[in-house]
């Protein structure tokens, strides 16, 4: 009898839980409102993840032994990629105004993926930030990287030092064992003595690499180069700084030392990735890539400043400069 009674009471259940199954698919399928899609999670998931995966995977190769280089032909299909539309699609979205309530989660999402150390920016409420480009450009605080006084020459900006060092017979490593055409870098030395400063369109930067011309006490080969061009005295030395802004890092950069602006270029070229990583295997990458080459002079002697276009990072302001419709910028490049 008590057998019979569970029974009967399982098979009450089992139609009930029929029942509120069947008014819950009919509610779902016949509700006009709602999403008109179905929210999918674990397709987003697996795409966030896959890339958080995918970028650590390439940090960690980074730091290992370096790659063999490139072979033109696979330097020529990585430029023949549409890395210049992407970067100017890239540009648009950073533009797009977010809704408040949904600026927190995707910041979030970006710091997380990034490293970004919110406590270091000048404004550490996420809401305030408009649209992802104001979160590229945010500031620092003021008391978050102190200037040493004492010296006539600080870091830039705030990212890795990829190299640093001489610079010999007029070759420069953009990472060891590695190195571009100093006299294609900067352009040739045509007019810089007449004081010609072309208007230039300013794009693009995400590798800062400055020069300076520092005395020294050795003496330099006697066969004329255009570093030896550069030097004020057969006395001084050239050297060189490479420094690279990753996607966490503070998007800003300054006037290293108290000089002289007396050249600004533009060079068109590619927006290759400027990581250490492809600047490993890419010879001459910094050449290749479009570019902004500031040239002048400080107390030692010459004094450059360049910054190095790469994907994605498709715009640059430089508040001394004076900007000009880019048309004619191009006609005067000319």
């Amino acid at each position: 009898m008590a057998a019979s009674i569970r029974a009967k009471c399982g098979r009450l259940i089992c139609r009930a839980r029929g029942a509120i199954g069947g008014q819950r698919r009919h509610l779902v399928t016949s509700s006009g409102g709602g999403f008109p899609f179905r929210p999918r999670p674990l397709p987003f998931l697996l795409v966030t993840g896959g890339g958080y995966y995918g970028y650590q995977h390439y940090k960690k190769r980074e730091d290992s032994a370096p790659p063999a280089l490139a072979t033109p032909a696979q330097v020529a299909l990585y430029r023949s990629f549409p890395t210049r539309l992407l970067s100017r699609a890239w540009g648009r979205v950073n533009q797009v105004e977010l809704p408040t309530w949904l600026r927190k989660p995707v910041y979030s999402l970006y710091i997380w993926t990034f490293g970004v150390n919110m406590q270091e920016a000048a404004v550490e409420d996420l809401s305030h930030y408009r649209n992802l480009g104001e979160f590229f450009r945010r500031r620092l605080k003021e008391s978050a990287r102190p200037l040493c006084s004492a010296s006539c020459l600080v870091c830039p900006a705030d990212g890795k030092i990829v190299h640093l060092g001489r610079v010999l017979a007029s070759e420069v490593e953009q990472v060891k064992g590695v190195t571009y055409s100093l006299e294609h870098f900067l352009g040739p030395r045509d007019g810089c003595s007449h004081g010609v400063i072309p208007e230039v369109s300013l794009e693009a930067t995400s590798s800062v690499t400055a020069a300076a011309c520092a005395g020294s006490s050795e003496a330099t080969s006697s066969r004329p180069s255009f570093r030896d061009g550069l030097l004020s005295s057969p006395d001084n030395e050239l050297f060189h700084v490479v420094v690279y802004l990753a996607p966490g890092d503070y998007h800003r950069f300054h006037s290293p030392a108290d000089w002289t602006v007396e050249l600004r270029r533009h060079f068109t070229g590619s927006l290759m990735s400027v990581s250490p990583g492809v600047a490993g295997r890419v010879k001459e990458l910094f050449c290749l890539n479009e570019r902004v080459a500031l040239s002048g002079r400080w107390r030692h002697g010459f004094f450059s400043f360049t910054a190095v276009g790469a994907t994605n990072v498709g715009s640059i302001r430089v508040y001394f400069d004076q900007p000009r419709p880019i048309r004619q910028q191009q006609q005067h490049s000319q």
